[in-house]
């Protein structure tokens, strides 16, 4: 078979993964649901083929897992503790990452940053699906920044969390997507001024108050985040 007879399959299981992945983001598939396959694909109206393939996807991105004996069924969502966990982790990536690529004035990522904050800002002042557009918008963002460090090791590290389409899971923290937008653009303004240190306190700033959206839907208040050499984080 051709190249491109496999093109219409390929775009056909990511078309598939791109649905069911939202679907399971969105909670529109509950955390814990049973996933049919069969009724899945005749929900999206495809073969069952593209749904597998997109099943397999979603499992590695631990949206979805395998349970012996019952089939695959979406993942619980974060707790409280997780969420922390998440959230410490990346305080001590992301904050590390701005202010590198501030700092090195060849791989800095300005001009990709400023590209994505405007086609984000374009998409808010139409009709788009702000929530999903959000979980998009922040991947990329975040992920131009780790790309732009030229360390595969931490970028690999920090995909495997999958940590956009998880702490999104919990709800829409920010329902227009205006406060993210903003505090994106402190960023991206820092780092478009070489500024490291200014790169390192808005970054600091950003997943500090995401933290403390996220953590509103929980009943009990948010432990604040042990940040790396102040406290201990063990």
């Amino acid at each position: 078979m051709s190249d491109s007879d496999h093109a219409p399959r390929r775009r056909a299981s990511e078309e598939v993964y791109d649905r069911l992945r939202a679907l399971v983001v969105e909670n529109r598939i509950a955390p814990g649901e049973r996933i049919n396959i069969d009724a899945v694909a005749r929900d999206l109206g495809v073969s069952q083929t593209p749904v597998r393939e997109a099943v397999r996807q979603l499992e590695g991105d631990k949206l979805i897992v395998k349970v012996p004996g019952k089939g695959y069924q979406t993942t619980p969502l974060l707790d409280l503790d997780g969420l922390r966990n998440l959230f410490e982790f990346r305080l001590l990536v992301d904050v590390w990452a701005a202010r590198s690529v501030a700092v090195n004035r060849l791989a800095n990522p300005s001009p990709e940053l400023r590209a994505e904050l405007d086609r984000f800002a374009g998409l808010l002042t139409g009709a788009a699906d702000v929530p999903r557009e959000l979980v998009n918008h922040d991947t990329r963002f975040h992920g131009l920044i780790l790309a732009a460090l030229g360390n595969d090791v931490v970028r690999e590290a920090y995909e495997q969390t999958h940590a956009h389409l998880h702490t999104f899971r919990l709800y829409a923290a920010d329902i227009d997507g205006s406060v993210t937008l903003a505090e994106h653009t402190r960023i991206w303004e820092a780092i478009d001024a070489c500024d490291a240190d200014a790169a390192e306190a808005a970054m600091r700033r950003h997943l500090t108050k995401a933290y403390a959206r996220f953590a509103q839907v929980f009943d009990t208040p948010a432990p604040e985040l042990r940040e790396p050499g102040t406290t201990r984080m063990f």
